[in-house]
């Protein structure tokens, strides 16, 4: 089932998320339905919060990216209560963007090397290192599951020249091709 993703200004974005267990009720479900969300919306990642569930799980198929990243090849996987234990390198600065925040793309500074534990949808732990294109992606994920987006990492000054249309796509005012929560429109989805 494709679920509606909130947009920007949406306060589950903004909470820090809580580990889960493996009976979290419906979780399998969750899961399924947040890979045929996020390829729905041609997205390479989703983070529970982005589907209005505050809890420490995202999903990342970084493949898209293969031709030019070969590193994501094949990266498909589900990451569960993950934290990132350390982060490394001199930052990189690449454009990002967020399916909770349609149509706009920011330079982003994140270190190139991190790594992390977390457990896959069978609930086994993993602890690995990842660098390169690959990390951004996890970082960008993992951020939500932290209650930060991408927009809280660019200059204060950048944040006040977007100020409008973060309004905007909070309001419902952007034009999107798939189903999406908007904070300051009540019961209205798109």
């Amino acid at each position: 089932m494709i679920l509606p993703i909130v947009a920007y200004g949406h306060p589950t974005l903004k909470k820090v998320a809580k580990d889960i267990d493996r009976d979290y009720p419906g979780l399998e479900k969750l899961i399924s339905d947040m890979w045929e969300t996020m390829y729905q919306a041609n997205g390479v990642g989703l983070a529970a919060p982005q589907v209005n569930k505050s809890i420490r799980l995202f999903v990342v198929d970084a493949t898209p990216y293969a031709e030019d990243y070969p590193e994501t090849k094949d990266f498909k996987k589900v990451f569960i209560n993950a934290h990132i234990t350390e982060e490394s390198g001199e930052e990189v600065v690449i454009g990002e963007g967020c399916l909770s925040i349609p149509g706009l793309n920011e330079e982003v500074s994140r270190k190139p090397k991190l790594i992390i534990q977390y457990l896959d949808e069978n609930f086994e732990p993993h602890q690995e290192s990842y660098d390169s294109f690959v990390a951004r992606v996890l970082q960008h994920e993992y951020d939500h599951i932290d209650g930060v987006l991408y927009v809280d990492r660019i200059t204060p000054f950048r944040r006040i020249l977007l100020k409008g249309k973060l309004r905007d796509i909070s309001e419902g005012k952007v034009d999107v091709e798939y189903k999406m929560l908007f904070p300051s429109i009540k019961r209205k989805q798109r």
